[in-house]
């Protein structure tokens, strides 16, 4: 019995010893902004738009689109928290910054019809957040006039934290 026993457990060994330490080929990594960088970047975008007079709200969100940070200047529109978290949202999700989407997204476009499903929001304003060529998140502004200048805003945001991303 302890014969078998001990060949059994020669042979575990053996199995063990073959296989990699690591387990890397069935996970992945899934880097992502930190809350800290994300109040930094929505800070710097409600600046930018208030530099233009304009009040908006900016959210920025994980890869996944969790929320990780908004601000809501004091008299930006109530509309405005849940449009520029749906913004963001819709970057990541599409891989696409939401001025590039209106476009596509136009009857006879090839995106015609994304703007009806749930939580997608086509106007500009929402950005990918990118490191190293991967999103780690997406940003969205809403409340000024028009989509053109929460884009712009939003920029000023992922600006403002280039430097944590590297």
């Amino acid at each position: 019995m302890s014969k078998v026993r001990n060949t059994v457990f020669a042979g575990t060994a053996l199995i063990i010893t073959a296989t990699p330490l690591h387990a890397a080929e069935g996970t992945f990594d899934t880097p992502s902004v930190v809350p800290e960088v994300a109040v930094k970047a929505v800070a710097a975008a409600v600046e930018a738009c208030r530099d233009k007079n304009h009040q908006v709200t900016a959210v920025v969100v994980g890869p996944d689109g969790t929320p990780q940070a908004l601000k809501r200047d004091r008299y930006a529109g109530p509309h405005s928290v849940e449009s520029a978290e749906s913004k963001a949202w819709t970057a990541v999700s599409f891989r696409t910054d939401t001025i590039d989407l209106h476009g596509a997204s136009k009857p006879g476009g090839e995106s015609y019809g994304i703007q009806h499903l749930a939580g997608v929001t086509i106007l500009g304003g929402g950005k990918q957040i990118t490191s190293e060529g991967r999103i780690v998140g997406g940003i969205g502004v809403s409340g000024s006039p028009s989509g053109s200048v929460d884009d712009e805003c939003a920029a000023a945001g992922i600006e403002a934290i280039q430097d944590d991303l590297l």
